[in-house]
Formats: C-alpha cells, sequence, structure tokens
C-alpha cells in the first residue's frame, strides 16, 4: 500500500500546483464548454475521497456536510468560492492523504458498505475504494489540465 499512498500524495502535489499558480478568480472560473472550475474540481476530489473511504467504511469525515453538498458527484459551482474556502481545501489536500495512511496503517477501516461507481466498477473494501480514488483523482487532473489553458 505504500506505492498506492505515494500515488496519492504525487497526484495531491499536482492538485496543490494550483494553488500556487492561479488567482481565487482563475480558480474560479468555469471556460466556455465545461460545467465546472479549478477549484471545484480539487474541492471534488477531496470530498470524493472521504465519501468513499470514510463515509461507505461508517466512520467520521474530516469534511463538514456543507463541504459534500457543495461537492459531490452531481454538483457543479452555485458561486465563487471565497479565500478563506480555499484556504480549508488547501489544508485538507495533504491532511487528509496522511490522515488516511494513518488510519489504513492502524486498521481503523473495518467495515465496508458496498459502492457501485458511475464507471461500472464496484467498491467492496476500503482498500478497494483507496485504489479506485487514485484513479478517480487522475480523471480530475486530466480536467484540470484541460481547464487550465482557457483560465
Amino acid at each position: 500500500m505504500q506505492d498506492t499512498f505515494e500515488v496519492a500524495r504525487t497526484a495531491r502535489r499536482m492538485l496543490n500546483s494550483y494553488f500556487e499558480n492561479y488567482s481565487l478568480e482563475q480558480l474560479n472560473k468555469i471556460p466556455e464548454g465545461f460545467n465546472n472550475s479549478l477549484f471545484w474540481n480539487i474541492a471534488h476530489v477531496v470530498v470524493t475521497q472521504q465519501l468513499l473511504v470514510y463515509k461507505l467504511s461508517g466512520l467520521p469525515m474530516a469534511v463538514s456536510d456543507e463541504l459534500v453538498e457543495k461537492y459531490r458527484k452531481g454538483t457543479k459551482p452555485e458561486q465563487d468560492a471565497t479565500q478563506e474556502e480555499v484556504d480549508l481545501i488547501k489544508s485538507l489536500v495533504f491532511n487528509t492523504v496522511d490522515q488516511l495512511e494513518a488510519d489504513y496503517n492502524n486498521g481503523v477501516f473495518k467495515n465496508y458498505q458496498e459502492y457501485p461507481t458511475s464507471t461500472g466498477f464496484i467498491l467492496k473494501s476500503a482498500k478497494g475504494a483507496i485504489d479506485f480514488n487514485n484513479f478517480h483523482e487522475g480523471l480530475h487532473l486530466g480536467v484540470l489540465m484541460s481547464i487550465r489553458k482557457y483560465v
């Protein structure tokens, strides 16, 4: 699993670079032909990791219900994110991976509610959810790379 967590950290370093290289206005911009912004994609992957691994394991999440409602699958930006919200998500980018690795290594994940993903893959364990989440984050990194050309 060490490699799996390193893949997650690599993806998160790439996500974090958007906070370093784009203004708040650019992070919030939704280019023509897209449904969401750079920031929405980053917040979405942070929220999704928590939903797929923690919520489906019956454990408390590190994100609020408000963030879940704004960034879960099927949502789109209803208003621009504030700098405070950007700062919050930025703080969660690495903390959530570090906590996930510690929790996994400490055997916290004992139960899991099976979940069919929109790709057709059925998650049956926290380990499977962690692996799938890396794939999911890779998909959104591709979207981010497309959006950045237009902001």
